[in-house]
């Protein structure tokens, strides 16, 4: 999405606490690995979670239907504008960044903090050149190398300001370390509605699937699943809605009977997933496996549609649609203990957070196992098989085989990047969140 050809950007260091580091940042420009490694380093010696946060120009074109949109008044975009006029005064760099009103701008997240989200939240970019490989730090979303763009430190931030609830204290941190503003209210908003936003759009991705699957199943008791769960986004949107506008949940948005059709929905998945696990359980070690017995335990398995791979689907859905529930549940404790901000939002993240992960879990490995399954020829009277035969038997391996195809496993953290584009009348979108 950013434009990395640009020559001249700033880029502050923005701390979640009190914090003394190390002067590492300096006050010269850096490149792109220079920042790199300034992560790595202010993520190893701090004691508590520094992010860093990039001002880029406006991309000519920008998708912002795939963001969360939010008003002026919102705390994220409050807090975003509070920091970025303030440092303007006293850093040049940030004022010509800055000075049309409108710019895109980019939070990184240590690695480490990132973890505290969950496995299943942002993973890495698996790397096409190297099995088991990852793309590097300087490769932006679309695939580009970074290259070109110089990134200078503004130092001596000014505080950003506080707003009530969720915009907790922020300030400069404390005197003899690093120029780092303490701007917990501003991370914690970012990645809240990043990871939200990150969800949906799996959710997106889930739905498009399953209608897909559905018009060729016509099964309605899966199409009545699929309904219930979609009814849910609604409740979902307005409590998100609410909720970063530092409001209060109410009975009357029916988040709770939203909750409970997701965690039906969840139920169903785990039974599914343990039939599979166990049908898996029960296949002979190193032997061939017919066509026939694979679809009595995973119906559709050998064909593009089919109940199994509706069952995914649906369980992504209800997947999706959790992590968006934890999310709220996560802002909704921070809101109500604004004087430990970021503690209690990642503590609160990472309830429910172990169920999901071990559910993604148990199904890539599902996937994994069915993809690397040898198929054997059914067994019958004949000893030759058609030409049709034969060519329905590869295309039903191949597309087994192909069931592990983008799967991951236990994938280690990585740091997470929020975009947040900025318009002229001081409202934000932002962005799903993606692996740095």
């Amino acid at each position: 999405m950013i434009d990395y050809r640009k020559a001249t950007v700033p880029v502050w260091t923005l701390a979640t606490g009190d914090v003394r580091v190390p002067a590492v940042a300096g006050d010269g420009p850096m490149t792109a690995e220079r920042l790199g490694e300034l992560r790595s380093v202010l993520a190893v010696l701090a004691d508590e979670p520094i992010a860093t946060l990039e001002v880029h120009p406006l991309p000519d074109e920008l998708d912002r239907r795939r963001g969360i949109p939010l008003d002026a008044v919102s705390p994220l975009a409050q807090h975003l504008s509070q920091l970025v006029t303030q440092t303007a005064r006293n850093s040049s760099t940030a004022a010509t960044a800055t000075v049309a009103g409108e710019y895109l701008c980019r939070m990184v997240v240590p690695a480490k903090v990132a973890a505290q989200f969950g496995q299943g939240i942002v993973r890495p970019m698996a790397s096409k050149a190297v099995v088991g490989g990852i793309r590097g730090p300087l490769v932006d979303p679309m695939g580009r190398i970074v290259a070109g763009a110089t990134f200078i430190p503004v130092g001596k931030a000014a505080a950003a300001g506080a707003v009530g609830g969720a915009g907790a204290t922020a300030g400069v941190a404390a005197a003899g370390s690093a120029a780092l503003t303490v701007a917990a209210p501003l991370v914690l908003m970012a990645v809240a509605v990043g990871v939200s936003a990150h969800a949906d759009h799996k959710r997106q991705q889930a739905i498009e699937h399953i209608t897909e699957l559905l018009e060729q199943l016509h099964e309605e008791k899966l199409d009545d699943e699929h309904s219930e769960l979609d009814g849910c986004r609604d409740a979902i949107d307005k409590a998100t809605a609410i909720l970063l506008d530092q409001g209060k949940l109410g009975v009357s948005l029916g988040l709770d009977s939203a909750v409970h059709a997701i965690n039906t929905a969840l139920g169903a998945a785990d039974r599914r997933l343990a039939r599979w696990q166990s049908a898996l359980d029960k296949l002979p070690d190193g032997e061939a496996v017919e066509i026939g017995t694979l679809t009595k335990s995973f119906p559709g398995v050998d064909d593009q549609g089919g109940r199994f791979r509706t069952h995914l689907e649906l369980a992504a859905l209800a997947v999706a649609l959790k992590r968006r529930v934890i999310v709220l549940q996560a802002v909704e404790h921070a809101q109500n203990d604004p004087g430990n901000l970021f503690e209690s939002f990642t503590r609160a993240l990472r309830r429910d957070q172990q169920r999901l992960d071990e559910m993604e879990s148990g199904i890539a490995g599902v996937l994994l196992h069915l993809s690397v399954l040898e198929l054997a020829r059914p067994n019958g009277l004949r000893p030759v098989f058609t030409p049709g035969e034969v060519d329905r038997l590869m295309r039903a391996a191949h597309r087994i085989h192909q069931l592990g195809d983008g799967v991951t496993v236990n994938s280690r953290t990585t740091d997470v990047a929020i975009e947040i584009a900025r318009n002229r009348d001081g409202s934000v979108v932002v962005f799903p969140a993606l692996p740095a």
